[in-house]
C-alpha cells in the first residue's frame, strides 16, 4: 500500500507541473511569469516540517504548529492570488492571460492536494516516511 500511495503522489505532482508548464509555454500564452508559483510550492510545506521538527504532541492548542498552519495557509492563498493579481494587471495589456491563469490555478490545486496527501501518509503510523 505504501508504494502505490507514493507512485500516486509521484504521478499527481507530475500532473499538477504539468498545467504549471503548460500555463508558461503554450504558444497562445508565452509568458513565464506564472512559474514563480514554484516558489509557493517549494515554501508551503516548510513550516509544517519545522513546526513537527520542534514541537512534541501534547493534545492539546500548540502555538508552534498553530503558527506553522497560519504561515502555510497564508502561502497556499498567496499561490492563488498570484496569478489572479498577474491576470487582472491594470495596465493595457495583462502580464498573463486568463487561460494561462486557468491553468496556473489548475496546478495549484493538484499540486497542493499533492502535498497535503503526502502529510497525510507520512502521518499514519504504519509508513517508515514518518520521520518528517
Amino acid at each position: 500500500m505504501q508504494m502505490k500511495a507514493l507512485v500516486t503522489l509521484a504521478f499527481s505532482a507530475s500532473i499538477g507541473l504539468m498545467f504549471l508548464i503548460l500555463a508558461c509555454a503554450l504558444p497562445e500564452y508565452n509568458n513565464w511569469w506564472p512559474f514563480f508559483v514554484l516558489m509557493f510550492y517549494v515554501l508551503a510545506p516548510i513550516p509544517s516540517i519545522i513546526a513537527r521538527r520542534m514541537s512534541e504532541d501534547t493534545g492539546g492548542s500548540n502555538p508552534c504548529k498553530e503558527l506553522a498552519y497560519f504561515v502555510t495557509a497564508a502561502l497556499v492563498v498567496s499561490a492563488f492570488g498570484l496569478p489572479i493579481v498577474l491576470a487582472r494587471s491594470p495596465v493595457a495589456q495583462p502580464v498573463i492571460q486568463w487561460g494561462a491563469c486557468a491553468l496556473v490555478l489548475a496546478g495549484n490545486v493538484v499540486t497542493f492536494l499533492t502535498i497535503w496527501g503526502f502529510f497525510i501518509m507520512a502521518d499514519s503510523d504504519d509508513v517508515e516516511y514518518s520521520m518528517w
